[in-house]
């Protein structure tokens, strides 16, 4: 299915309406968009944030080869990375823990000490969608670019493990999953992986203190993600009353609540796109973070027929994001 470009463009919707809504409270969102949220990109260009530029370098190092080879990708995710942490255009609240390890990175020495091994932020998952789009990945290499990608910045199991699943997510989608099948897809998953540890993909990574061993490490992941899982199965068994996703879901700081609250609003708005974007723009948490993964799990569902027409020339980066569309198209 031709879907990565509706995917890669959703993903900078979602990011350019959540951007103006991500550090106010729901209830002056509320009044300053109604409660349905903002359902018009602003600006010409739409700016976007961090998010879509990182997800840009993921893309960019992606784009490099078509089979990578763990430490040559690894490499080029650092350079990709680093080019970002020190673009002038890196001026849209980055993130504290993309910062910090994108200063160790700098120092040259391995990635794994560079990680910031306590963070499971949803920095590790908000630019990982480009994974879940490359056509020849097997899931076997979906899952070791994915947990690389999170690991080189964020070295916390869970965001390796949430940062899986938001790239299974958009592939199963892609490939056909409807929206409310993807919660069951992804709990199999957690169970299939919890013991799964990826040596080759990241090396010495779970060697923290007070572990015995990678299945340890790996497992607490995959059950953090399972009990977010729990949290959206519950929320959509329940009628939808409006108001502020994250009250049922979790604010999106953390990797594994930004997944879950994203799919909540994807879920809820399958007939009706721009309103999921919409409703994850209007939380009380990372709200960019949040409709940004909501639009990437609708295009990748739906394509560019999801989106207005017009958007396309709006929104900022919308060449870059096109040729690596083209890619995996």
């Amino acid at each position: 299915m031709f879907n990565a470009s509706g995917c890669l463009f959703g993903l900078a919707y979602g990011d350019s309406l959540g951007k103006p809504t991500e550090f106010l409270r729901y209830a002056e969102i509320e009044q300053r968009y109604g409660p349905g949220g903002p359902r018009q990109l602003e600006g010409y260009p739409a700016l976007v944030t961090d998010d879509t530029q990182m997800t840009l370098a993921v893309a960019a190092a992606l784009s490099g080869e078509r089979q990578p080879a763990p430490a040559h990708l690894a490499e080029a995710l650092r350079r990709h990375f680093l080019s970002w942490a020190a673009s002038p255009d890196n001026n849209r609240a980055p993130g504290n823990t993309c910062l910090q390890a994108c200063a160790e990175l700098s120092r040259g020495g391995p990635w794994q000490q560079a990680s910031v091994t306590g963070s499971k932020g949803c920095g590790a998952n908000m630019r990982v969608a480009p994974v879940g789009l490359v056509p020849w990945y097997d899931l076997d290499t979906l899952a070791g670019v994915s947990q690389l990608q999170a690991g080189l910045t964020h070295g916390h199991p869970t965001a390796l493990a949430a940062s899986e699943l938001t790239a299974y997510a958009v592939r199963v989608l892609r490939e056909g999953a409807a929206l409310h099948e993807v919660s069951g897809l992804l709990r199999a998953r957690c169970h299939d992986q919890r013991l799964v540890y990826r040596l080759d993909w990241l090396g010495s990574l779970w060697q923290q203190p007070g572990l015995d061993g990678p299945d340890e490490f790996i497992s607490r992941g995959w059950d953090e993600c399972l009990a977010a899982l729990d949290l959206l199965d519950a929320a959509l068994a329940a009628p939808d009353y409006g108001g502020d996703p994250c009250r049922l879901t979790g604010a999106g700081w953390v990797a594994e609540e930004a997944m879950s609250t994203a799919l909540l609003c994807a879920v809820r708005y399958a007939q009706d796109p721009v309103g999921g974007l919409a409703r994850a723009a209007a939380t009380s948490g990372d709200s960019d973070s949040i409709a940004c993964l909501t639009g990437a799990f609708l295009g990748a569902a739906y394509g560019m027929a999801a989106w207005p027409e017009e958007w396309t020339s709006q929104i900022e980066y919308a060449d870059l994001l096109a040729g690596y569309a083209r890619l995996w198209n």
